[in-house]
């Protein structure tokens, strides 16, 4: 930037006349008022001429520090003589919290950043004190309290005020704004208020009502507000995002109901909505009599019966051994058996495969007495399970059962005995669990005594130790044991 104009020829002459000024003039005086008046309008001129198009303090980089410097100096001149300026607008005071900012982000020296930082609570004082419209105390409190809160130096050195005396500012500027107050307060005043609660420094009727009123007025202004109605919502977002962490804490149920009303309309007929409105009500105190909770219950039920009944449905499709087991417990053996046929097909495991092939084995011999297909069952099973013995545990089941059927004489039914006694024995043989070897003992020692007659096997032409083959569905041959 080129060198200020006249600043140079007039510098010597500015430090002379700053000597003379006294500092202490009253806050609110103008140009018109004071006696060096016409030097501070001049000043103010000067210094304004330059810092015009300035919005942020950032924006001093563009002027070279020597005429930063020298700027200042015309700037604390007009301060100094007629703070007020022309009486009609707060120009210097803000101007001079833009220096004092600058300085403050520039500056190293914790002390100096400090003295900086008084002097912009300072400005933000004066100018409230002169310019004493509620709308203007509002605003200024609120750009005061901002400053307060998120800190005034450098990144990281930021100086801050105690959370008490950012409260305080925060419900002056409320109070004097009402529907006027500036969106910037809000989500700082939601941060302090979160704060205090949280710290037990703040009573939740007092937290509640000024979340009420900061919500009232950011609607008024969404409302009504056709400039910055956008930025009052925004900011009413935030700041509502910030009170979620403390509400369920300082709200009842009937807040809850008027907050989730509204979207109840619109999502009435979402579940995953209705699941957690209920929750809310539920833990916010509503009673179950309450109307509104139980309407949402309602159609929360009808949804859950219908999704449980989805999802059921889905997860019998998906493991229909499953579904098996429930036909059977139905009675519906036939669709059992279909069933495990079907989760047979879906299943790469052979071990899974051999317990449903078990499975459909007992049904067809115990429930439909097909003894032949159950046979085959049990095959199968044990096919696909090595050292299993219960397969074979089933089949002599399946024999002994058919004692009557498959013999005729005596003799005959007693060697359909040891045809079972010899499948509960080869059960044994293969599987060492525990159970089965029990079962399988228990069972061989049930029928020893039931082996054929010596005589009545002789007169039929057979004697101990050759071949008998079964006839019926059986189809075996046994090695003749007698007693």
């Amino acid at each position: 930037m080129e060198r200020l104009g006249k600043i140079t020829t007039l510098a010597f002459t500015l430090a002379l006349s700053l000597f003379f000024v006294a500092s202490a003039q009253a806050q609110c005086t103008k140009f018109d008022d004071a006696a060096e008046g016409s030097d501070a309008l001049a000043a103010y001129s000067t210094y304004r001429t330059y810092v015009k198009d300035v919005k942020a303090p950032a924006d001093l980089r563009k002027i070279s520090d020597e005429d930063r410097n020298i700027v200042f100096e015309y700037w604390e001149k007009a301060y100094n003589i007629a703070p007020a300026a022309d009486g009609k607008r707060p120009t210097i005071w803000r101007d001079g919290r833009t220096f004092y900012k600058y300085k403050m982000m520039n500056e190293t020296d914790e002390a100096k950043r400090k003295e900086y930082f008084e002097k912009v609570m300072k400005l933000y004082d004066e100018e409230t004190a002169c310019f004493t419209s509620n709308n203007n105390e509002s605003i200024q409190l609120g750009r005061k309290a901002f400053d307060m809160f998120y800190g005034l130096g450098a990144q990281g050195q930021e100086i801050r005020s105690s959370y008490d005396a950012t409260l305080t500012v925060l419900e002056s500027a409320v109070d004097k704004g009402g529907n006027n107050t500036e969106y910037i307060t809000f989500v700082p005043y939601a941060n302090v208020v979160v704060y205090q609660f949280t710290n037990d420094k703040m009573d939740k009727l007092t937290a509640r009502g000024i979340y009420q009123k900061l919500n009232a007025i950011a609607d008024y202004n969404i409302e009504n507000n056709k400039t910055l109605g956008a930025y009052y919502k925004q900011a009413k977002e935030s700041m509502n995002g910030t009170f979620a962490t403390i509400e369920n804490n300082i709200f009842d149920c009937e807040y809850f109901k008027d907050k989730l009303a509204p979207e109840y309309k619109e999502k009435g007929d979402d579940p995953t909505f209705l699941k957690e409105a209920i929750t809310v009500l539920k833990r916010q105190g509503c009673e179950e009599s309450d109307t509104f909770l139980a309407e949402l219950e309602s159609k929360w039920s009808v949804y859950a019966a219908e999704e449980n009944a989805r999802r059921q449905a889905e997860f019998e499709a998906n493991n229909p051994n499953v579904m098996a087991k429930k036909l059977y417990d139905e009675g519906d053996y036939k669709g059992a058996i279909a069933k495990y046929e079907e989760a047979i097909g879906n299943e790469e495991d052979p071990s899974k495969q051999a317990s449903y092939h078990f499975s459909i084995a007992s049904i067809q011999f115990r429930k439909l007495k097909q003894y032949s297909a159950a046979r085959s069952s049990a095959y199968k099973a044990a096919k696909l399970r090595e050292g299993w013995g219960r397969p074979y545990l089933l089949i002599g089941d399946m024999y002994a059962s058919s004692v009557r059927s498959c013999g005729k004489e005596p003799w005959q039914q007693r060697m359909v005995i040891l045809a079972a006694v010899d499948k509960y024995a080869y059960a044994r043989s293969i599987d060492s669990d525990t159970e089965v070897q029990e079962e399988a003992n228990r069972k061989i020692g049930k029928y020893a005594s039931q082996k054929p007659e010596k005589g009545d096997v002789f007169m039929a032409g057979y004697k101990d130790g050759a071949s008998y083959k079964i006839g019926c569905w059986i189809g075996e041959s046994v090695k003749i044991r007698t007693q």
